[in-house]
Order: C-alpha cells, then sequence, then structure tokens
C-alpha cells in the first residue's frame, strides 16, 4: 500500500514539472546582453569577458539583413509595435578564436600585434557563421513547456532568446518569427539548475547510471598534449567543439598533434575549452598561439587571472544525480568519463542529460 502511494505522488509531482513554462527559467534573469553589427570583435570579446558569457546576439537594423537559419526576430516598440532592430545571428567565443586563429599555416601572422589588431578590429557580423552554433538563433515563447525546452535542448540547442512581451502568445515551440519589445537569453545551464531544483520530482532517473540510461557518449575527439593551441583551436571549429579533452600523447614523435585524435583508452590530463580563453587578454592570445595546450592551460591557472579549474571527471557507473551536482557545482557544460585508472571512456553534456531526463518524464 506505502510503495503503491509513493508511485502515485510521484506521477503527480511529475505532472507538476510538466505543467512549468519557460518563462519560470526568465523570471529573474539579467537584461540581454547584446552587441550591434558594427561592433568590432575587439569590442565584443570585451563585452564576453565583462558579462561572463560565452555567447551574444548580434543586433542589426530592420530590413538589411537575413537572419541566422533564415529567422526574423525582431524587436519592437512596446507602444507603437515599431520594429527597431533584427537579431541577426549568435557570435561564440569560438566564432573569435577561430577568426584570430586564421587560416595561415604559420599561425596566423607569427605574433606580430599589428595582425592581431587587424583581425580583432573587424566588424562582428563578418564572423557570423564561422561556427555551426552561430548560424542557429532561437527563440522560445515564454508559455512553452519545460518539457518542449527540454526537446529543444535535448538536441544540441545551447541558447535561446525568450520574448518579454511577445506577439504571439500562444505559439509554443521554436519560433523563426518573433517580435517583442525585450528579450532574456534561456541556456542548457539554466535549465539543468531549474531541473535540479526539481530533483526530488526526478528520483527515477536521477539514480540511474550513466550506462543505465544511456548518458554515455562515445567515440570521444580529444588533443594531445603537444597539440598547439592554434591547431586546437582550428580543430574544434572544424568539428564545432567548444571543448576537448587533453590526452596524453601515444607516440610524440611520429603522432600527427595537429589534427583531433580518438581519446578512447587514453590519461586524460586536462581540458582545453573556448571559455577558458576568456581569461586570456587579446594582447597576450596571439603569442599563445605556437604554445602548446597543456603549458597555455598551466599557464592561466597559474597566473591568478582566472580561478583554477579542476579537471570534472566521473565513472560510468556514476549516477545521473551526482553528475548533475558536478555540472551545476562546477557550471561545466560536460563531464569527462574515466575508467579507476584515469583513462579516458567517453563524456556526458548537458545535451545528453537533458535527453534522459526528458525521456524519462515521457515514459
Amino acid at each position: 500500500m506505502g510503495a503503491k502511494t509513493t508511485d502515485i505522488h510521484t506521477t503527480i509531482n511529475s505532472h507538476h514539472l510538466k505543467d512549468k513554462k519557460v518563462k519560470e527559467l526568465v523570471s529573474d534573469k539579467r537584461r540581454l546582453v547584446e552587441v550591434p553589427y558594427t561592433a568590432t570583435l575587439a569590442h565584443t570579446m570585451n563585452a564576453l569577458v565583462a558579462n561572463q558569457v560565452v555567447a551574444v546576439p548580434v543586433a542589426a537594423p530592420p530590413g538589411h539583413w537575413i537572419g541566422a537559419g533564415g529567422s526574423m526576430i525582431l524587436e519592437s516598440d512596446k507602444h507603437t509595435g515599431a520594429v527597431r532592430k533584427h537579431y541577426i545571428g549568435m557570435v561564440t567565443m569560438l566564432d573569435i578564436l577561430a577568426h584570430i586563429a586564421g587560416d595561415n599555416p604559420d599561425g596566423g601572422g607569427g605574433g606580430e600585434d599589428s595582425d592581431l589588431e587587424q583581425r580583432m578590429s573587424v566588424a562582428v557580423s563578418s564572423v557570423i557563421g564561422h561556427c555551426l552554433e552561430s548560424l542557429s538563433l532561437w527563440t522560445l515563447n515564454p508559455s512553452t513547456s519545460i518539457l518542449d525546452c527540454m526537446e529543444v535542448f535535448s538536441k544540441g540547442i545551447h541558447r535561446a532568446l525568450v520574448p518579454v512581451d511577445s506577439s504571439m502568445e500562444n505559439v509554443a515551440g521554436v519560433e523563426l518569427v518573433e517580435s517583442a519589445s525585450s528579450y532574456r537569453m534561456v541556456t542548457q545551464m539554466d535549465l539543468m539548475k531549474f531541473l535540479k531544483g526539481h530533483e526530488s520530482e526526478l528520483k527515477h532517473v536521477m539514480k540511474g547510471s550513466l550506462m543505465e540510461v544511456g548518458a554515455l557518449v562515445e567515440p570521444i575527439f580529444g588533443v594531445t598534449n603537444h597539440t598547439k593551441v592554434i591547431d586546437a583551436i582550428k580543430s574544434m571549429r572544424a568539428g564545432s567543439l567548444n571543448a576537448v579533452p587533453i590526452v596524453e600523447s601515444s607516440n610524440p614523435a611520429s603522432e600527427d598533434h595537429s589534427q583531433l585524435v580518438n581519446g578512447k583508452g587514453r590519461r586524460l590530463i586536462g581540458t582545453f575549452s573556448a571559455t577558458d580563453l576568456r581569461a586570456c587578454p587579446v594582447s597576450d592570445l596571439q603569442s599563445w598561439m605556437s604554445a602548446n595546450v597543456m603549458e597555455y592551460t598551466r599557464s592561466i591557472q597559474s597566473s591568478g587571472g582566472s580561478i583554477p579549474r579542476e579537471l570534472v571527471t566521473c565513472y560510468a557507473e556514476s549516477a545521473v544525480a551526482e553528475v548533475v551536482d558536478k555540472v551545476v557545482g562546477n557550471h561545466v557544460h560536460r563531464v569527462w568519463v574515466v575508467d579507476r585508472d584515469g583513462l579516458l571512456e567517453g563524456l556526458v553534456s548537458l545535451t545528453d542529460i537533458i535527453r534522459v531526463i526528458r525521456s524519462s518524464l515521457l515514459e
């Protein structure tokens, strides 16, 4: 009898979570950080660093641009309805780094300050689309259910704009046409924090291991400890990866360190992330391009300019709840899965966690 009551209670709670709306994710979010299409990359980088974000939408005058993915996401006057701006795309830290690294085989200028200044003086609108993510600009209506929001984010979309005063109140799901007087940004991390706050309603999936619920992803591509910063950035750009594991080289003399390698079964020794590159002043970044990734990560961790980031790992048998704690507590977007000897087995990302939690709610 007691067990049956618990099941009913869990079902009621799950429905309660399903009834939640996207507006609850953005209720306490600050005003949207954005940059105008004329902003230089230097200005955009400063905006990312100052606001501690990894991506910003780019705003342009209406009527002159095709938005990312064909979207028409407009900001209009609350009272008159007149359109003031058009969000034409999203620029991420990886877009900027890929542009800085350039396509020159010698590392984009060999460390000359003038070259870096020139690269950072171009308009931000010119780099939209360097990376896959900046080509996708999404909105989620405030009345969209948390379950539908989870579906969007379980497909690898990392963030979406939420209109504060939408002219399309009854539309649910992802929209390519939207007009509102202002927007807020909702991210996968916002959703994870929200789900963690409702952990008691998700006990069934939370107590399962990564292996049991199917959240462990492999193969996993990374870079070696001998890979140069510039080659890591180019590889990440080519693979649309915001971070890669740094693994021990199996043969430093003969291995090609300029390409991504299959990291499975190799010793994990670090993480190279576009987010961490924010900590490096632009003026210093060019000189680091020819250094190896381990030298760079050790440098930013010992410089005092940023909090040293420990390697966030788990095991295939770790419970989903434990991984959620690590993700939210360390504010990371992926956790490396290792075996008991510290050899890489795979990874679990926010996308994977959201996918399995959503599946459990649909059962």
